[in-house]
């Protein structure tokens, strides 16, 4: 089993699942493989107040929020 993944034993149907840890973080999508049944659109994820919500890399905008910057294709969002 490799260390970048995380297992999950969904306790309603007793199926396991695997999904992968990258940049210490997992796609949210990710959950939508856990089901309770075909017709079942899958587990989604809750984040009240973006507590927990992780950033992505981009190339067209750049935050520094302790700084108070926000760019967008290098111009400055005013």
């Amino acid at each position: 089993m490799s260390e970048n993944t995380l297992s999950v034993v969904d306790n309603r149907t007793g199926a396991e699942y695997t999904i992968p840890i990258a940049e210490g973080a997992i796609r949210a999508t990710d959950l939508q493989q856990i089901k309770v049944s075909d017709e079942d659109i899958g587990l989604t994820s809750y984040d009240p107040s973006y507590g927990n919500t992780a950033n992505c890399r981009s190339a067209v905008s750049y935050i520094d929020g302790d700084k108070g910057i926000l760019c967008y294709r290098g111009y400055p969002i005013e």
